[in-house]
């Protein structure tokens, strides 16, 4: 469907059978597709506002292309001449100046404009397979499982089969108090599906909150899914959005403006559909219903769809009634996916009635003690909804599964593959397995085994160990550690309370700071300049008590005892009489304070990965090194702080900034200064410098900034072809400023040990001049979906041996 002028395609135009309510809409490139079993007219009706109605007669029972060119016409409406000009622009657009007033009426509208409301909640997620070909169900896994395949779901994606999985519900009072400003959550009942043994509940849990959290459609910024979409009513939305005014409407006694959106390019990541906007209520909006579009630069989406309804309270406003969301992900259009729906229904609404204060305090989120009363009778008369039938007998089928033989092996294979972890038996686990086998300049070949106890076991108490051997330097190395919950929880939950000890002897390269990664990882064997790289073999006591509070504040106190003896091209020796010294001891008191404001992150079985969100996260970290306590030979304070801050800047994408300082008071030798995290292995690192050699920097003080930014396609997305590989640009930025105090430099204190050199006496480590260290690059995001390639510039400090200042780096991820 196009303009017959411009041939621009025109977007949401109404097709129907004449007389009757079967009929589409048009998508963003004007194209339709029309199909029904009933009885309907031979004769097609295609219009659209503002343009002449189009009708042709077609022949039914046979598939036929109508592609209709329609002409400008001009209509009136509220009393108000709107002429549709022959190019879209926002001057003289009486649905931009539309939008404009409900941007400007926003705040007044926000249901934070009430100085209290309360309501009772009632949120259901679903999760299901979708799509489902007669192989997938005929598979052998399957043949004693037939019994999923019956009453399937076919409302949820196009009429396809949709086998649901995992179902959740929670029924929650909430409240909320305008000053001073508090939301409350007190959960009433909650019921799921439970995959015992093989996963946390509650990390799936969290993982769901935050993939199908809680919209906003009055912010500027809406995160779905882990991306950040720019909302139809921002206050930048009419340079980013074309509007249409489609029609006038009375819902539910409401006189609302029905108004179309979409992206003025469709491959940038916006939303497109409709709004219903009260015109005559201040301008509040009614209902919101959103998707993308199949061109948007998202990965793994097939369709994403988002419904907002709002009720009209007599006197008072506008309140959010239903919230639906939902998302079908897929490697590919037609095949297998994963479906997932969200919805949200609230009943029983109160304005600005407040409650005793009592009420709003304690924390954001509390559980009602009587949620483990609430039974299947309960359910049933609470739901705010019906279960479909599909959804009713999901528990019971999950159950069933679970028992089966075939499933238990399959989901065993998984968990390897994932984890790197295998079970011997119900109480132990080998692993990780990419740590088995690997190389280094010291060890040589190097052959690892180890494991742990399993949570089924206990998730109160945790037994880790390994043992290594290098067949180069025929040494053994190992680690035994032991975990163990008070207070009743478990090690790896929040709020953890744990008492860790553990002993260790194993190599390390001074200066690699690695990140969720271990040294042994065979992938890290592979690294550039070999043939100087300096290794340490360490021996270390560690005893630790860690405890996380309610308020995303956390404490941890422990003691280190440290003995590092240098190995293959590193000695440690006096800086005044070049005596060798064979190894350097120290005692350490550890102290780390940490606070992550509304923090949320995924949690596995064993693991945490942060998700994260606009507020800042802060660490703190106190040691106090004691000379002559278990051999110590040194006495210092060591201070650090690390802050780190995303920062969500719409449609210029996100940035990370992450900062960092510290300072040794006392007198220390250099192995115990900040060795700055250099990188001589191909991979990209976050944190470090990539361009930077192990050891090739130390300090006693210091700061630094890395400043991340993904502009997430807002340039390749206009460049036709390459947008079709939804890259993601990439840009980065580090500082370092340090020095080491005349106190820590061995060329004024002689009674430390020497800097690092050569075999010609060289230095191969420094300290920061009165210029800062400073490398960039640019790169490319979501190649083939997994890949970072990154192009890295390092711009001073060149005229130190075996630098190089221009290199490559990789990093896998999922990118979404």
């Amino acid at each position: 469907m196009t303009d017959k002028d411009t041939g621009e395609p025109l977007i949401s135009a109404s097709v129907s059978f004449a007389g009757t309510t079967v009929g589409t809409n048009t998508d963003f490139d004007g194209t339709y597709e029309l199909t029904t079993d009933e009885a309907v007219p031979d004769t097609l009706v295609i219009s659209y506002l503002g343009y002449e109605t189009f009708t042709k007669r077609i022949r039914l029972g046979k598939e036929q292309n109508v592609n209709a060119k329609l002409s400008e016409n001009v209509v009136t409406l509220e009393a108000a001449e709107v002429v549709y000009k022959e190019k879209y622009r926002n001057k003289d657009n009486p649905a931009v100046e539309l939008i404009k007033k409900v941007i400007e009426k926003k705040e007044e509208n926000r249901p934070s404009d009430y100085d209290y409301y309360e309501y009772e909640e009632y949120e259901k997620i679903m999760l299901g397979l979708s799509n489902l070909s007669e192989k997938f169900k005929n598979r052998k896994i399957f043949k004693k499982a037939q019994f999923l395949f019956e009453k399937l779901d076919t409302t949820s994606v196009d009429g396809a089969e949709t086998l649901p999985i995992y179902l959740q519900e929670t029924l929650s009072d909430v409240y909320y108090r305008k000053d001073p400003e508090k939301k409350k959550r007190v959960i009433l009942a909650d019921t799921m599906v439970t995959f015992e043994g093989y996963g946390a509940n509650d990390g799936l849990n969290e993982y769901l909150d935050n993939l199908y959290q809680d919209v906003d459609i009055y912010d500027d910024n809406i995160v779905i899914i882990q991306q950040q979409f720019l909302s139809p009513v921002a206050g930048s939305a009419p340079t980013f959005y074309k509007f249409y005014i489609q029609d006038t409407l009375t819902v539910d006694g409401v006189e609302v403006i029905e108004l179309f959106f979409a992206p003025k390019n469709k491959f940038d990541i916006l939303f497109q559909g409709f709004i219903h906007v009260a015109y005559k209520d201040n301008y509040a909006i009614k209902q919101v219903d959103m998707a993308t579009n199949k061109e948007i630069s998202l990965n793994w989406v097939k369709s994403m769809n988002l419904s907002q309804t709002f009720e009209k309270r007599d006197g008072e406003g506008f309140i959010q009634t239903n919230d639906n969301f939902s998302a079908d992900f897929g490697l590919s259009k037609d095949g297998m996916g994963i479906f997932g729906r969200r919805s949200v229904s609230n009943e029983k609404i109160k304005l600005n009635e407040p409650r005793p204060d009592a009420a709003y305090d304690g924390y954001d989120t509390e559980v009602s003690p009587l949620t483990k009363q609430a039974d299947e009778n309960y359910w049933l008369q609470n739901r705010h909804d019906d279960l479909s039938e599909a959804e009713a007998i999901t528990y019971q089928k999950i159950d069933s599964l679970q028992e089966l033989k075939a499933f238990q092996r399959a989901i065993n294979i998984a968990s390897i593959l994932l984890s790197g972890y295998a079970n011997i038996g119900e109480n132990f686990e080998i692993g990780p397995m990419n740590t088995f086998y690997s190389f280094n300049p010291l060890e040589g070949l190097r052959l690892r085994a180890g494991g742990r106890t399993t949570l089924e076991l206990s998730d109160r108490t945790e037994f880790e160990m390994y043992g290594a051997y290098g067949f180069k330097d025929e040494k053994f190395k190992g680690y035994f550690g032991i975990s163990q919950a008070l207070k009743g929880g478990n090690i790896h939950h929040f709020p953890v309370r744990r008492f860790r000890a553990s002993v260790q002897r194993e190599t390390a390269i001074p200066g690699q700071e690695l990140q969720f990664v271990q040294e042994d990882n065979l992938l890290l064997s592979f690294k550039r300049g070999i043939s100087r790289v300096q290794y340490l073999y360490n021996d270390i006591y560690r005893f630790e008590y860690w405890n996380e509070f309610q308020s995303d504040f956390s404490v941890a106190v422990g003691f280190k005892h440290w003995k590092q003896t240098p190995a293959l091209n590193l000695t440690y020796q006096r800086q005044d009489d070049g005596q060798i010294i064979p190894d350097l001891t120290t005692a350490e008191i550890n102290t780390v304070l940490r606070w992550a404001p509304k923090e949320q992150f995924y949690q596995g079985k064993r693991f945490r990965r942060p998700i994260y969100n606009k507020y800042p996260i802060f660490t703190f970290n106190y040691d106090k090194g004691m000379k002559g306590v278990l051999g110590g030979e040194y006495d210092y304070h060591r201070l650090t702080l690390r802050i780190f801050k995303r920062f969500f800047l719409s449609r210029l994408g996100n940035a990370d900034v992450r900062f960092r300082a510290g300072a040794i008071f006392g007198e220390a030798a250099y192995p115990l200064l900040t060795v700055h995290p250099g990188n001589q292995t191909y991979a990209y690192l976050n944190q470090g410098f990539n361009l930077m050699n192990f050891l090739e920097f130390t300090s006693d003080r210091y700061v630094s900034l890395i400043v991340n930014h993904n502009f997430n396609g807002l340039f390749l997305n206009r460049i036709p072809l390459i947008r079709q590989m939804k890259l993601r640009e990439v840009v980065n930025f580090r500082i370092l400023y340090g020095t080491i105090s005349d106190r820590n430099n061995p060329a004024l204190n002689p009674n430390l040990i020497a800097l690092p050199t050569d075999e010609n006496g060289e230095p191969t480590t420094y300290s920061l001049t009165d210029k800062p260290y400073i490398e960039a690059s640019v790169g490319l995001a979501n190649v083939f979906k997994f890949f970072r390639i990154d192009l890295v510039k390092r711009f001073n400090y060149l005229d130190n041996p075996n630098v190089t200042d221009l290199g490559l780096r990789a990093t896998f991820k999922v990118y979404f």
